[in-house]
C-alpha cells in the first residue's frame, strides 16, 4: 500500500497526499543530479581553501567560551547554534560528528573542528530541527544528548517526531509553518522555508522543513533554516517582525543552476538582510562542511564584497569565527 502522508490537510498548499512540497516552482529538472555529479568530479570541484584547510582552521575557528551568564549565541558552524536565555541553554540544528552521512566512513566530511562539547553544557532545555537532512539532524548528536540529558524537549517540523521517538526521545513537539510553541521561556514560531527533505530513497518529502523564529521579550530572531530565497519568505518578517536578530544562510550554492532553488548565495542573503532592516545577521551554512562546489573560504569573502558594494554596514551581516559569541543584551544599539 503506498505511504499517505497522516497530516494531510487540504486547505494547505504546501501538503499533498503523499508528503510536503515548496509552493514555489520547482527548478531542478530531471537528470540535473547526474549532470552536477559529473560536472563537479570532472571539474576536481571543490577546491581546498586558497591557503589550505590548516590556514582556514586558524583564520575561522575558535574554542566556545560558555563563561558567564548573559544571555548569548554562539555560532558553532555550519548551521549550528546555541542560544542561552534566561541561564537556559538551547540549541539549533546540532551536528557535532565527523561525517554527516546516513554512515560513518563515507559521505562529507567535517574539515573543522567542532568548538562545543555536549559535555560543556550543565544544561539543555530545548533543541530545534529545521529538517531532515544530514547535515541538520545528526543522528550520533541528537544520541549523545538523550544520554546526556533525556527529558530535552525537542521541537520539530511536522512529521519528524516519528523518528525522535524511535530514537528515544521523550519529550518532542512537532510543528507545522505558522505554528507556535513555547519552551524554555521561549516562543517557538515554525515559519515556511523553501526546501525539501529525505534521509532515505523512500521517505522523500514525508517530513516538512522550516525556519524558526524565536521571541523573548528582548529577542527577536529568525533562523531561515536551509531555504532557497523566494519571495514568499517576506511574508515572515511582515507577520513576525522585526527582527534584531537573523541567522542567513550563504553557503552551498554553487553551482547555482543547481542549487539556487534550495539554498541562497551571499547576494541573495545580503538582499533580505537589507529587508528585515539590517538587524546583526549571522552567516551560517558555510565554513564546515564540502557540500557544493565552491570553496570553504568563498561564502566570507563574497558576503564582505556583496555588502560593500552595496554601501551597507558590514559590521551587522560578516563572517564568524566558529565557536564565535555575541551577546544578546546589545542587539539594539543605535545602527550608526
Amino acid at each position: 500500500m503506498a505511504w499517505r502522508n497522516p497530516w494531510y490537510d487540504p486547505d494547505k498548499p504546501h501538503h499533498t497526499p503523499a508528503g510536503f512540497r515548496n509552493p514555489e516552482e520547482e527548478l531542478r529538472a530531471r537528470g540535473d543530479l547526474k549532470r552536477w555529479r559529473k560536472e563537479r568530479k570532472a571539474a576536481g570541484l571543490p577546491f581546498p581553501p586558497a591557503q589550505g584547510y590548516a590556514h582556514f582552521t586558524r583564520e575561522w575557528w575558535q574554542e566556545a567560551d560558555l563563561a558567564g551568564s548573559d544571555d548569548a549565541v554562539w555560532w558553532l558552524g555550519h548551521a549550528s547554534l546555541l542560544l542561552r536565555t534566561a541561564g537556559q541553554y538551547s540549541l539549533i540544528d546540532p551536528v557535532l560528528s565527523a561525517r554527516v552521512s546516513p554512515v560513518s566512513f563515507l559521505g562529507p566530511e567535517r574539515k573543522t573542528p567542532p568548538p562545543l562539547a555536549l559535555s560543556q553544557l550543565a544544561s539543555l532545555s530545548c533543541v530545534l530541527i529545521s529538517h531532515s537532512h544530514y547535515d541538520h539532524l545528526d543522528r550520533p548528536t541528537i544520541k549523545k544528548i538523550l544520554r546526556r540529558f533525556p527529558d530535552v524537549l525537542f521541537v520539530v517540523p511536522l512529521g519528524l517526531a516519528p523518528w525522535f521517538r524511535n530514537v528515544g526521545a521523550r519529550n518532542v513537539v512537532q510543528l507545522d509553518w505558522w505554528e507556535t510553541t513555547q519552551a524554555a521561556g521561549l516562543n517557538i514560531h515554525a515559519v515556511p522555508a523553501r526546501h525539501w527533505s529525505m534521509r532515505t530513497p523512500f521517505d522523500r518529502n514525508r517530513s516538512l522543513w522550516c525556519g524558526w523564529v524565536i521571541k523573548t521579550d528582548k529577542l527577536s530572531f529568525w533562523f531561515t533554516g536551509d531555504s532557497g530565497y523566494s519571495d514568499n519568505l517576506l511574508e515572515i518578517p511582515r507577520r513576525l517582525g522585526p527582527f534584531n536578530l537573523a541567522a542567513l544562510p550563504v553557503g552551498a550554492y554553487a553551482p547555482e543552476w543547481f542549487m539556487r532553488g534550495q539554498h541562497m548565495n551571499p547576494a541573495a542573503a545580503v538582499s533580505l538582510h537589507k529587508f528585515l532592516g539590517e538587524p546583526i545577521s549571522i552567516p551560517v551554512h558555510w565554513g564546515v562542511f564540502e557540500l557544493a562546489d565552491e570553496s570553504l573560504d568563498e561564502p566570507p569573502r563574497i558576503l564582505m564584497e556583496t555588502m560593500r558594494a552595496a554601501g551597507m554596514d558590514e559590521r551587522r551581516f560578516c563572517a564568524w569565527r566558529i565557536g564565535e559569541k555575541r551577546s544578546l543584551n546589545n542587539l539594539d544599539q543605535d545602527k550608526s
